[in-house]
């Protein structure tokens, strides 16, 4: 489907032939709309091992890991706008899924699937597949609510970043929506740089478009 070519501030693009809805108008459920997402890669050429901080503790992927990954990715992004583009996000059991249809998919990469402790206490979680044209591919990067603007995403990311280097990857992308400011910052504070603009087609529940 060709996407629309008109693109509301807010990343979400109007149906087409629809006229624009004003801030904060209800979308109403069955109703499709967009997200706008960007593709985002990165050199990895060079890249070193993060310093972990006093009281930080990176935790290598282990199957007896699965339900501490899913219960931050769950507490990470319930109610965030990633969890209306990707509703598994959104929901415990999903999240689960999500992560067993990641871990059990051709081209995971453990060395980049990390849980990230805080004083002991899991606080976020990131995986990393390797593509067919040999790039790593981050899944999902979550950090709670609580432990956010402590620059613990930044360190999450560089972990994985160092594991699909040890892996022989020269090249890492992801994806994300371009609402998300805050991580959009912060991918491009590591370096990332958009390739390709992307839209996601959403059947939407009952929630309200942010401006």
């Amino acid at each position: 489907m060709t996407p629309p070519t008109q693109t509301l501030e807010s990343g979400f693009v109007p149906l087409p032939l629809a006229p624009e809805p004003p801030a904060h108008s209800p979308v109403y459920p069955g109703q499709i709309v967009y997200f706008k997402r960007f593709k985002m890669e990165v050199d990895l050429t060079g890249l070193a091992d993060p310093v972990l901080p006093a009281g930080c503790d990176c935790r290598a992927w282990s199957d007896d890991l699965l339900e501490l990954h899913t219960d931050t990715l769950f507490q990470s992004f319930h109610g965030e706008i990633d969890a209306l583009v990707f509703p598994s996000l959104g929901d415990r059991d999903g999240c689960r899924s999500l992560m067993s249809s990641i871990v059990y998919r051709a081209g995971f990469l453990a060395s980049a699937t990390w849980l990230l402790l805080l004083d002991g206490l899991p606080v976020g979680s990131v995986q990393g597949i390797r593509e067919r044209r040999g790039v790593g591919a981050i899944q999902n990067l979550g950090i709670l609510p609580g432990c956010r603007r402590q620059g613990l995403g930044a360190l999450l990311m560089r972990q994985a970043m160092a594991g699909f280097a040890r892996a022989g990857l020269a090249r890492c992308g992801l994806e994300v929506t371009a609402q998300n400011e805050r991580a959009l910052q912060l991918y491009r504070q590591l370096g990332f740089r958009r390739v390709k603009t992307l839209y996601k087609q959403v059947a939407a529940g009952c929630f309200a478009l942010q401006g």
